[in-house]
């Protein structure tokens, strides 16, 4: 995992991971969410944006995908 400049954490993985997916690190506390996928197809990266404040700790280690990506929060708008 790095933290890039322009605050995107991005990650070597070693599985496909679909966008959207959240990323956990071995104490399983949310750390990132995927927004797009980069690189070759032989070893891809994912950029992600940060749902923390502490990267700095968690820079250059490792992070897993949780099972299941959390559901869509339904829309509250009114409509008339």
């Amino acid at each position: 995992m790095h933290l890039a400049n322009s605050g995107r954490v991005i990650v070597r993985l070693n599985s496909e991971v679909p966008e959207g997916q959240i990323l956990c690190d071995s104490n399983s506390q949310k750390i990132a969410k995927v927004t797009e996928l980069i690189g070759p197809v032989s070893s891809p990266f994912a950029s992600a944006i940060p749902l923390t404040n502490n990267l700095r700790k968690i820079n250059g280690k490792k992070v897993f995908a949780l099972d299941q990506a959390p559901a869509k929060k339904k829309s509250r708008r009114r409509h008339r």
